[in-house]
């Protein structure tokens, strides 16, 4: 029944992760979820009455544009200069996407022939691989080494294949390592990807889930980036908004319109209310954001104090809400321990890619209390395990 495409598709994790939550519920177990990646806590209140309010408005009852409003891209312009400091043309060098994820699914069917040569990192968010293999691309794997600080290795790629490949996908503040990426690598991307004729597709959503004191930087302060890149972000971790699904692309203009045109073939656009909601919660997301990251750095905390203690090889991030932790043995097995004996949801590393073999990745997307009952859990266990 299924097509040759479909049937190659790896089951998607946390689809996986899914149905072993519901097993375990359905058993009467008490499940404590550090599996995806789904902010806890809610949405603010301001969002949320700028929505019902744009919600009465009938103009927004009829389709939306394709591009966005044109009052939504001037904020995310506006934001992208506030932030990072770069100018962006909201007509031409910005688009609302329907989730972050809708746009990197559909950037490679924009740029890329069957047989073309995508560079794909790993362990990485699955849809990278997924979507240029949709494409009928041919993935090349760049492998992310702890002795790397997670990050590519650029002079490893051949000559061969640089030259061959037409785009390469990456993600700093990096989900599920945790790592970020600092100007000097955007610099050296940049170059590597002008050289070869390599179009940079960079998802960056976790940019204000940062415990450092500076923010991670975006690939479009460097210098040259805007010929080559774009760049996907969202309000879902920011605003804390994964339900709202509102997203943008921005950068190179041609870049931009190719994802664009795949859209504009196949979706339409966000919901006017949604994105009127969007404006506020760019122009709020400062404050929002300061409040989340207070409650994430005490919940990463205590996950990194209790994950150390039971032994496990883990750094404490630098941005993102996850840790990525070294367990020695299969992630699979480890994390089906976790769910079968302590009724803890944890995402195996092998998810991610080969390369993520041997991990696990905790998010601490739940109650402080809640983590640290999961902490608990695992203490008792590691503890009956060395007295047996």
């Amino acid at each position: 029944m299924y097509s040759d495409r479909i049937k190659s598709l790896p089951p998607y994790p946390f689809a996986a992760i899914d149905r072993a939550k519901l097993a375990a519920r359905k058993k009467g177990v008490d499940v404590i979820d550090l599996g995806v990646g789904d902010p806890d806590l809610p949405t603010p209140q301001i969002i949320i009455e700028a929505l019902c309010n744009a919600a009465k408005d009938p103009q927004n009852h009829r389709y939306p544009s394709y591009e966005g409003k044109i009052e939504f891209r001037t904020a995310v312009s506006e934001w992208y200069k506030e932030t990072f400091g770069v100018d962006l043309d909201p007509e031409s060098e910005v688009l609302a996407l329907i989730g972050s994820k809708e746009g990197i699914a559909h950037g490679p069917l924009a740029f890329l022939n069957p047989g073309n040569l995508a560079l794909v990192p790993d362990p990485a968010y699955p849809v990278y691989k997924t979507a240029v293999e949709f494409a009928g691309g041919v993935p090349v794997i760049l492998p992310l080494k702890r002795e790397n600080g997670f990050l590519p290795d650029l002079d490893a790629i051949t000559s061969d294949v640089a030259r061959k490949a037409r785009l390469i996908f990456l993600n700093y503040p990096n989900n599920p390592t945790g790592a970020c990426a600092d100007l000097g690598f955007f610099k050296k991307l940049v170059d590597f990807a002008t050289d070869n004729n390599l179009i940079v597709l960079h998802d960056n959503p976790y940019s204000e889930v940062y415990f450092g004191d500076g923010r991670p930087p975006s690939i479009l302060e460097v210098e040259g980036a805007r010929e080559v890149a774009v760049e996907f972000h969202s309000l879902s971790k920011t605003c804390n908004m994964t339900g709202w699904r509102a997203g943008f692309v921005v950068g190179n203009e041609e870049i931009v319109q190719g994802i664009g045109n795949v859209k504009s073939n196949i979706d339409s656009g966000n919901f006017g209310a949604v994105q009127d909601a969007g404006i506020v919660a760019l122009r709020r997301s400062r404050e929002i954001a300061a409040g989340m990251r207070e409650t994430y750095r005490e919940r990463v905390e205590l996950l990194y104090s209790g994950l150390k203690k039971i032994g496990l090889e883990v750094e404490k991030p630098e941005a993102t809400f996850y840790l990525w932790a070294w367990t020695g043995g299969r992630s699979k097995e480890y994390t089906r321990k976790l769910i079968d004996k302590l009724g803890i949801v944890a995402t195996p590393g092998v998810g991610f890619g080969d390369y993520g073999e041997g991990y696990v990745r905790f998010s601490v997307t739940q109650p402080t209390e809640r983590i640290a009952e999961a902490v608990e859990r695992m203490e008792r266990m590691v503890a009956e395990e060395r007295s047996l």
